[in-house]
């Protein structure tokens, strides 16, 4: 099921992602940038619930979308902490504990898997709302300005990102937790 319409939600998550890079190398206003920037990564952000809700809907859940799926939502994620990164909108701490912890877990569950215990490190909901938390608080990153007159999303932001980085810790804590039986099993 490479293709199916819920597949290509995916795959358009991925190819966003230069777009929201591009950007900002327009030679448009920096305020023109950060919301074009910003609708984009909402748009694409939503296709994360599309694609899933219309797998489901259709029948057309596959392997290759349950792969493809958080590949997705990493790759959005770490480009956009990058793009911040670059912009001084976030601290290298927060890209560093957020991308590290993906390369951990993602290399920790293929372990997992060949040694037959990829159950003990299924997707859990301290791992869902990482993710959403994360992909609340980059648009506001990215928008990075006053939203409605009143919303400093700067600030906004940043406290969501902070939230996103303690929830990420959380969640890699657990994941590890979880393995670490396994782990000590095979290990002997």
């Amino acid at each position: 099921m490479f293709f199916t319409l819920p597949t290509l939600f995916t795959w358009a998550r991925i190819v966003a992602i230069p777009l929201i890079v591009g950007v900002f190398h327009l030679q448009i206003s920096a305020d023109m940038q950060n919301l074009l920037a910003t609708v984009l990564f909402v748009a694409v952000a939503l296709t994360d619930w599309l694609d899933g809700y219309l797998a489901r809907k259709l029948n057309q859940t596959s392997s290759f979308g349950a792969f493809l799926d958080p590949v997705a939502d990493k790759f959005l994620v770490c480009a956009s902490l990058l793009v911040l990164l670059e912009m001084h909108r976030v601290p290298a701490i927060v890209a560093l504990v957020i991308i590290g912890r993906e390369i951990a877990i993602s290399a920790l569950r293929e372990w997992m898997a060949q040694i037959g215990a990829s159950r003990s490190v299924a997707v859990h909901m301290v791992g869902k709302l990482k993710t959403t938390v994360q992909m609340v608080a980059i648009p506001f990153l990215l928008f990075h300005g006053q939203l409605f007159g009143m919303i400093d999303t700067q600030s906004v932001g940043t406290w969501l990102i902070w939230a996103a980085v303690v929830l990420t810790i959380w969640s890699m804590v657990y994941y590890l937790q979880k393995a670490l039986p396994e782990i000590r099993a095979k290990v002997r």
